[in-house]
């Protein structure tokens, strides 16, 4: 029998021998070492924390990150330590590592219960996790106390202490007391009453289900109800007074300074700087916190107010362009952070900017020898659209005749808009954006056509804010900076000339220049003079509202991400509020100033109505700047006096859009020399009365029907009663027009006449005239040909 049993005692030993000596094979190589200082980062560097230009944490790498916003421990105030101390290990001072009387303890506790209901780490072994991450499994519990032993034996009980403090894991990826003061009270360490030091003491427990931040009576209940407990402790060991919140208060969350997400700025940091990101230890940008803050609950409050006109998104894009820092990067919602579900950047993406692009446009103008005081037709304009016409009109639906530069510019006026893309050429105004940095403006310009001036092309707020900081530099572009130091080349090229931005950021500062389209409202005229444009795209489905001042340069969006249309918000009705509210913030505790005036500029008096130096007879003047090489010399010929009247003569062109106007009382000091009538608006248009002449040279064309157009007979409505007008334009006066159509006389009209009214009929077509003009000259369009279903 002994025989027997011997071998099967050496078998056992044999094996708890074997085993035990894997164990510890295993043990001693999974143990690491313990880092050389507790003062920085251990190891395990791979990406870097991303911080705002004060230094406060944007960004956190979830994966075996250190707080780098470490503070000593003598500046920590003591009953903060002490409270921690009593609540996570009340032995910490005794023991050497590990406490075995509360793990066994935790091990009876835990049998009681039938699961693990508690746990017996130490402030020590809680070091251990943070530094080396693992698994929570039985055996990683034991590698974690021989490196606990291994801490406390390099390290100083109040070294370990002082780590454990600035790195312990609170709710919303905040690290250490420091950031989780700033985070949840939005105040330093210091100021923090008791309360509110029990509070953040009590909260590593269980961070994200005792945060104050979380709704519900349940985790504010069970949050002071641990408050209440550990106060207790700290009475009993004469930590606090005894008198100490006998009726602590609720902890008022509305009081709280919550942190806005700036997830999509980071987003952009990584992808843009992918090589700083991976290889620095931190990243300090230029993002500004507490403005990002500011503005965020700004956006937020004003999405909330026009959330019953179907906007739901929005953004906001803050840019110093003396230093050309990013300072602003937001994105918001109606929504929480936790609802949106969304991981578009409003910012980044691009949606059609309406009248944004204008400025542009006559910057470009003022460059090709326009002045803010030429003149530009507001009248009625066709243009063929595939097999079809489109009827361009301003905003209002008015007309206002001849408009200037000035005024076409403040009052956002489509017509103008288009007649200086036709002069300019749509190719060197999509030549100027791409150079201006509308990179997603990529296609030819045959595909955006002369709807580019109106905004028809797909840019970005970002794009939008880096074209209008080179009006606001008066001619140099420059890239944005987002990291402090930026040590990247500087890019910089001149695009307009310093002259032609200060115009145009002279006339988005002018309320009197934006008065016939928006009103006196003041909502566009800021306390510090601010250039201001706003836009509007198709259906309201985006709103925008740009500005600049002496420093900054905002930019607003409002929308959907889903390009669903909003409830007839415009640019100046939504995004417009927020933009003032943006530069209002920006302006405070600070000097301010003027927008750049290039001294070069000449300033003149001119007529209001013709844009030329003003004579004696004209009736309203106002001041205007020019370049030197640009004054105007000829005065203004469109006013005369006869006899004792003043007798407005304007360029026949505008014959037509007089008489469609219809009847309108007369101003005194204007003679009524005809039955055209005209109205008058803030002194830009000529009143009732005024006679007409021909100013303008020979030419004849065809403006209805235009070569290729479909016409579609209305069902709805008897052939007979249904007409089509072919109308003609001429630059002088006419005497007489002969209509042809299929090569056989139409119909003949008179004197003024440049239409006629034609019953179509299903088919092929073409059509021409023959005008006669009033200086006996004959003219014979080129034919026209159409289709009529």
């Amino acid at each position: 029998m002994r025989h027997t049993l011997k071998p099967l005692v050496l078998f056992f030993a044999g094996s708890i021998s074997c085993i035990g000596l894997f164990t510890i094979l295993t043990l001693t190589y999974a143990v690491r070492p313990p880092p050389g200082s507790l003062s920085k980062p251990s190891e395990g560097q791979t990406y870097a924390d991303i911080l705002d230009r004060h230094g406060y944490l944007l960004s956190l790498t979830k994966k075996n990150r250190l707080n780098h916003k470490a503070i000593p421990l003598w500046k920590i105030p003591e009953l903060l330590a002490h409270a921690f101390v009593l609540a996570e290990d009340k032995r910490f001072y005794v023991h050497h590592g590990v406490d075995w009387l509360a793990r066994g303890k935790a091990f009876l506790d835990n049998i009681r219960a039938g699961r693990i209901a508690r746990g017996a780490s130490t402030i020590t072994e809680q070091c251990i996790r943070i530094l080396h991450p693992r698994p929570r499994t039985f055996f990683t519990r034991w590698v974690e106390t021989l490196e606990a032993y291994q801490l406390e034996g390099k390290f100083s009980k109040d070294e370990i202490l002082e780590f454990y403090l600035n790195q312990v894991p609170f709710s919303h990826q905040c690290r250490g007391v420091f950031e989780a003061s700033d985070f949840y009270f939005g105040r330093t360490l210091d100021t923090l009453n008791i309360q509110e030091m029990l509070a953040l003491a009590v909260m590593v427990r269980a961070p994200s289900l005792l945060s104050p931040l979380v709704k519900g009576d349940r985790v504010n209940n069970d949050l002071h109800g641990r408050v209440r407990h550990l106060a207790a402790r700290m009475k009993k060991a004469g930590l606090i007074p005894k008198g100490a919140l006998q009726k602590p208060e609720p902890l008022d969350v509305t009081k709280m300074k919550i942190h806005t997400d700036t997830s999509h700025f980071v987003r952009y940091i990584k992808t843009a700087f992918p090589e700083e990101y991976r290889s620095h230890p931190r990243l300090i940008t230029t993002i500004d916190g507490n403005l990002q803050t500011t503005l965020h609950q700004l956006l937020r409050e004003s999405l909330k107010y026009l959330k019953d006109k179907k906007v739901h998104n929005g953004a906001i894009l803050v840019l110093d362009h003396q230093t050309d820092e990013i300072l602003a990067w937001v994105n918001g919602s109606e929504f929480s952070s936790s609802e949106e579900g969304s991981q578009i950047d409003a910012v980044l993406t691009l949606r059609q900017p309406g009248s944004a692009l204008k400025p542009f446009l006559y910057a470009l103008a003022l460059e090709n020898g326009h002045t803010a005081a030429s003149i530009i037709p507001d009248i009625p304009l066709l243009q063929p659209v595939g097999h079809g016409l489109h009827h361009f009109k301003n905003y209002s639906s008015q007309y206002y005749g001849p408009v200037r530069l000035r005024c076409a510019l403040g009052n956002s006026l489509n017509v103008p808009a288009i007649r200086t893309i036709k002069a300019l050429g749509v190719i060197p105004f999509r030549n100027t954006l791409r150079q201006l940095g509308f990179e997603s403006l990529q296609r030819d310009a045959d595909y955006y056509g002369e709807g580019l001036a109106l905004g028809n092309g797909e840019v970005s707020l970002f794009e939008l804010v880096r074209a209008y900081s080179v009006l606001a530099r008066s001619e140099i572009y420059r890239e944005p900076k987002f990291l402090l130091p930026d040590n990247r080349h500087v890019r910089e090229r001149r695009i307009f000339s310093p002259e032609s931005c200060s115009i145009i950021a002279n006339i988005l500062s002018d309320p009197y220049a934006r008065l016939l389209e928006f009103g006196g409202s003041g909502l566009l005229d800021f306390p510090v003079q601010t250039a201001v444009k706003t836009g509007t795209s198709t259906d309201y489905r985006d709103a925008w509202a740009i500005g600049f001042n002496y420093r900054y340069t905002v930019g607003v969006w409002m929308g959907n991400l889903d390009y669903r249309p909003m409830d007839e918000i415009t640019g100046s009705r939504g995004p417009a509020l927020v933009l003032r509210s943006a530069f209002h913030e920006l302006n405070q505790h600070q000097k301010t100033s003027p927008l750049f005036l290039s001294r070069s500029l000449q300033q003149i008096r001119i007529c209001t109505l013709s844009g030329k130096p003003a004579s004696p007879e004209c009736p309203h003047v106002v001041t205007e700047w020019f370049r030197k090489e640009h004054v105007p010399q000829r005065p203004c010929n469109w006013h005369q006096r006869e006899g004792e009247a003043i007798v407005t003569r304007l360029p026949y062109q505008y014959q037509d859009w007089i008489e469609d106007i219809g009847q309108y009382s007369s101003g005194s000091g204007f003679s009524i020399l005809s039955d055209d009538g005209m109205r008058t608006r803030g002194g830009h248009i000529p009143q009732k009365g005024q006679k007409v002449v021909d100013k303008a040279g020979p030419g004849v064309r065809i403006v209805q029907p235009v070569a290729g157009l479909h016409i579609a007979l209305d069902p709805r409505i008897p052939d007979d009663l249904e007409r089509f007008p072919f109308m003609i334009e001429a630059s002088c006066p006419i005497k007489r027009v002969e209509w042809f159509l299929d090569n056989e006389r139409l119909a003949t009209t008179g004197s003024g006449i440049d239409r006629y009214l034609w019953y179509p009929n299903k088919g092929f077509h073409t059509m021409h005239a023959k005008v006669t003009l009033r200086e006996e000259r004959n003219y014979q369009t080129p034919r026209i040909c159409f289709w009529v279903k």
